[in-house]
């Protein structure tokens, strides 16, 4: 069967390849198909054929011109840049990701998002099979590609195809999404060119947050074990975990339920607003910053309010209301409230992880499950998260460079694993092991009913929790839940501890690479000088530590310090950004103290 796509052309639904379609999933609607295949998508592909799609590229590639001399980097978010530089990197990406399902005999995602970034940014990352990020290896492909002059393209992706030894007879089969920025819809487009021209299949699932377009990547390729690979199956999944977590709470008065959400006029409100239909009632949900007026991320977002220590333009906040803010594709999340002083308090990604730990900790005793927990931290967690958890709580700490992609792969390593960063991006991981002696005695009847009601719980949490990536959205009712049966306020779990004083700021450089960093982004090596310089500052004040690290995303600096007071830390940060700027090849005005 067959329909006519956005651009009268012909598209050719496999009667071959089911999993594209899904029970309730149109083949293809004229308000945007669901299910578009490629021409040439339900046949496999000889060598011969496959190489004859390779002369295609280059005739598709003048659509998609580079632009002289420009050079980009696939970080650790996938690429980030100014939206109009980007198409050719979208269609090479189109490419990639065919090749990738080829090497993978799965389904790839590709993003396209600029996550926290202003408006004006955009960007794209590929999902790898069980919604993780790209593997390094493709990664470094990922940088050839972009950056190949388009006379170069077609022996590039022969390399790569050959080097990993792609079967260019295999299906390729791709999931689309975008956040709502302006540019987006235009750039999805030259994704599916670039996915198109090696004959791949590609689903569409229009605006979507990252971390959803992630779990739908690993149901499919878990033939759904993980979930229904739509964004009505992800409500479902999460709605039906928070309602069985929290049905025998104890209804709540209405100011405990109400929660604001600052969306940073983003994809998050958006999808809060449909999720919200789905929770009946158990949640009460203030959307600010939700899109219809506002610009992304400006002034506004889990970023800034990291960051600036202060609340979101648009929040109409009353003292001690629970507050939170989403970045811009939604994959962040932190907390804060104002107290009766005016006084500002962030709850960052430390204070989630410590709540999140507090809870599982106290179900496993009451379930009596002998599991190895852990809590996987980076350079920018607060020092004082660092000693609660470790000296407190019994629970070993492990520190990682920054990016999630070491966060999540270090966490894999035990039974539960716990990681946030500071900036609000984190999850929980499950391993098998972990899941099956949860879920069997979830089920076992014979249990004690303590025993049975906390794996019932832990079965729920599991459930909540989007593993695949950190989800504000998942993240969200997972914090609710917790606060809600163990009857926290938002001041109780921020004094769980206390947080040391601290600043971050950004400096602007002409070359971020100028700065080499070890002992996960502690320490810094180059430029020679740098470090001792850092270490002279630090002395001078209590309590206080600091580190500088490049942006994997933007040509800036990232200072953090911490100290025994709020002025101490702005100072310190201010200080250690001036070394900097005169030593790393500071651009634009110099750093400013912030009070």
């Amino acid at each position: 069967s067959g329909g006519r796509g956005r651009n009268g052309g012909s598209w050719l639904v496999s009667r071959a390849l089911p999993w594209a379609v899904g029970p309730e999933t149109p083949l293809w609607t004229p308000s945007g198909p669901w299910c578009q295949l490629c021409t040439a998508a339900d046949r496999r592909l000889s060598p011969r054929q496959g190489m004859a799609h390779f002369e295609d590229i280059e005739m598709i590639s003048g659509q998609h011109p580079k632009p002289v001399g420009l050079v980009l980097e696939y970080g650790t978010a996938g690429f980030r840049a100014k939206a109009e530089q980007l198409d050719h990197v979208m269609y090479r990406m189109g490419l990639l990701a065919v090749l990738r399902s080829k090497k993978t005999a799965s389904t790839i995602g590709v993003m396209v998002t600029a996550s926290h970034n202003p408006e004006e940014d955009n960007g794209v990352k590929l999902v790898d099979p069980h919604g993780e990020m790209l593997v390094p290896a493709w990664e470094a492909y990922a940088t050839q590609l972009a950056n190949a002059e388009d006379q170069n393209l077609k022996s590039v992706l022969t390399n790569i195809t050959e080097k990993e030894c792609v079967n260019l007879q295999d299906v390729a089969r791709i999931f689309l999404g975008r956040d709502t920025r302006p540019s987006s819809l235009e750039l999805s487009q030259a994704v599916v060119d670039g996915v198109c021209v090696l004959g791949g299949a590609y689903q569409d699932y229009g605006l979507v947050s990252t971390p959803q377009l992630h779990y739908m990547v690993c149901c499919r390729n878990t033939m759904e074990q993980y979930g229904i690979a739509t964004v009505e199956g992800y409500y479902q999944k999460l709605s039906r975990a928070f309602i069985a977590l929290t049905k025998q709470v104890p209804c709540h008065p209405e100011e405990m339920r109400q929660l604001n959400v600052d969306g940073a006029n983003g994809i998050g409100a958006l999808k809060l607003n449909e999720l919200e239909p789905y929770l009946e009632k158990k949640l009460k949900l203030k959307l600010c910053n939700d899109g219809t007026t506002g610009k992304l991320n400006y002034l506004c977002g889990a970023d800034f309010v990291k960051v600036q220590q202060k609340p979101p333009q648009g929040l109409d906040m009353k003292a001690n209301e629970r507050s939170c803010s989403f970045d811009g594709d939604a994959d962040r999340i932190v907390y804060y409230y104002i107290d009766e002083s005016g006084c500002f308090h962030l709850l960052d990604g430390d204070k989630i992880a410590t709540l999140i730990i507090t809870f599982l900790k106290e179900l496993l005793a009451k379930a009596d499950l002998d599991v190895q927990i852990a809590v996987v931290q980076t350079a920018y967690a607060n020092g004082s998260s660092t000693r609660y958890i470790e000296d407190v709580m019994k629970v070993p700490v492990h520190c990682v460079n920054t990016g999630v992609k070491f966060l999540h792969h270090k966490a894999q390593e035990f039974d539960i694993g716990v990681y946030f960063e500071a900036n609000g991006h984190g999850t929980v991981l499950f391993s098998k092991t972990a899941e099956s002696k949860i879920r069997q005695m979830a089920q076992d009847q014979s249990q004690m009913r303590e025993k049975s009601n906390a794996a019932k719980m832990l079965e729920n949490t599991i459930d909540l929790i989007n593993q695949t990536v950190g989800d504000a959205i998942s993240d969200l009712l997972t914090i609710e839940a917790i606060l809600s049966i163990k009857g926290l306020t938002v001041q109780q779990w921020d004094l769980i501890y206390t947080d040391l004083p601290n600043r971050q700021l950004k400096v602007k450089v002409s070359d971020r690479q100028a700065i080499a960093t070890v002992d996960a982004g502690r320490r810094a090596v180059s430029p020679a000088g740098l470090q001792e310089n850092i270490d002279a500052l630090v002395k001078m004040y209590s309590l206080s530590r600091a580190f500088v690290r490049p942006s994997g995303t933007e040509d800036v600096i990232r200072v953090y310090a911490e100290a025994d007071t709020q002025a101490n830390a702005d100072t310190l940060a201010y200080e250690v950004s001036l070394v900097v700027y005169s030593m790393a090849g500071g651009i634009g005005e110099k750093p400013k103290l912030l009070h």
